[in-house]
């Protein structure tokens, strides 16, 4: 199964992208024309990325609960929807999601549903967004379903802000390792490699290696740069493609240090998402499937796609998960449990508040294992440099 990112016209004549899945191109513009989108643009999403084919973007998700939040208030107050709109839209600091609240109320005071002028800023609304909007229109419980659309978001964010705050410090770490060893070998050691070959004193292999690599960098430093460039390049787009990402994320749940935390990042997104949208009203069967696209990991995905089959020929949801060897026993127990009480929606919420403590557990004890790792990584690879530099001189010191 290929995802592919197109651009259509709707048939209330409005501009629309997004993506899809199906196994080709002939079948992704099948399932959009059932959907009544004429396409004017289809591509694998991999080749879109290369391409940098533009979609609406340089939306945070705090900004969108922040919208959310308080869209959910006015609504609740008895405002008119496009007035609503209208004085989000006045007062947001972010001229792009402005422009965006703009193009909003303008479709909904032209006649569109608001879930439908949602859908058309996919990059910045995400299906789970509109399909809980849509409930909430039907249902006549727009504020209810946006509160619930403001928690999740908020949660979800905050998830995102734990583990981005985890990973400063080892990433700052080794930035600042590689710039003072790209330091020392660029402007240090040329000059303990003239004053060397000058003395004319025997070099230890240590210190040959050190030279070596030095001289290496000071003439071809413009081809490793190339070579980072085109490795990265070459990395993000293998990974676009369904092997690479498959094969990369699959890695990533084994990883030694770094699996169980993605495991867990991963159970709890899973759970919040799927408890927000059974919460909202949205059949099982469409939750599974916007639950997949949302799991940020290609083997989840794919666990929720099999369960989402299985569960459509009539098997419980429990089941399929536990074949997958994906999630926890402790989550397939309260899904069972959901599922027997029919509060499979609390259920999930529970699962979720508390794998989201297991990652601020398991975020604090990364710290503070990575902390003493790093240093010992600074303290060898630096420190080894320098003792490298001076072993000639120490050399002559013990002759002398």
């Amino acid at each position: 199964m290929a995802t592919f990112v197109y651009r259509g016209v709707t048939a209330a004549g409005g501009q629309v992208r997004g993506e899809v899945q199906a196994p080709d191109a002939r079948t992704a513009a099948r399932q959009l024309r059932v959907q009544r989108i004429t396409v004017t643009n289809l591509a694998p999403k991999a080749a879109a990325q290369a391409l940098n084919i533009p979609f609406l973007g340089g939306v945070s998700t705090k900004d969108v609960s922040v919208f959310t939040r308080q869209f959910s208030t006015m609504i609740a107050a008895g405002l008119p929807l496009v007035q609503c709109l209208q004085a989000l839209g006045a007062q947001t600091e972010r001229k792009r999601l402005q422009e965006i609240i703009g193009k909003i109320a303008s479709d909904v005071e032209g006649g569109a549903t608001l879930s439908e002028a949602i859908g058309r800023h996919p990059r910045v609304f995400n299906e789970l967004y509109v399909n809980l909007v849509h409930v909430g229109e039907i249902g006549g419980v727009l504020d209810t379903m946006l509160a619930r659309l403001a928690i999740y978001l908020e949660k979800a964010a905050a998830l995102r802000h734990r583990v981005q705050m985890a990973m400063i410090y080892p990433v700052l770490v080794i930035t600042v390792a590689i710039l003072v060893v790209a330091f020392l070998l660029m402007f240090v050691i040329p000059i303990f490699a003239g004053f060397y070959l000058k003395a004319g004193v025997p070099l230890p292999l240590p210190t040959r290696i050190v030279l070596g690599l030095s001289h290496f960098l000071l003439s071809f430093w413009w081809l490793v740069l190339l070579g980072l460039a085109g490795g990265f390049y070459l990395f993000r787009y293998w990974y676009g493609t369904d092997a690479g990402r498959t094969t990369v994320d699959a890695f990533l749940l084994r990883a030694p240090i770094f699996g169980p935390l993605i495991r867990k990042i991963s159970v709890a997104r899973f759970t919040r998402t799927l408890s927000a949208l059974l919460g909202g009203g949205v059949p099982i069967i469409d939750a599974l499937r916007i639950t997949a696209k949302t799991a940020g990991n290609r083997i989840i995905e794919n666990a929720v796609m099999e369960a989402r089959e299985r569960v459509t020929a009539g098997q419980t949801l429990a089941e399929p998960l536990k074949t997958s060897g994906v999630f926890p026993p402790m989550v397939i127990q309260m899904i069972v449990v959901g599922e027997q009480t029919g509060a499979l929606d609390n259920m999930l919420a529970k699962v979720a508040d508390y794998y989201e403590d297991e990652v601020d557990v398991a975020v604090s004890g990364l710290t503070a294992l990575m902390e003493p790792i790093l240093i010992v990584f600074l303290g060898v690879v630096i420190g080894g440099i320098v003792i490298s530099i001076y072993l000639p001189i120490f050399q002559v010191v013990t002759l002398i």
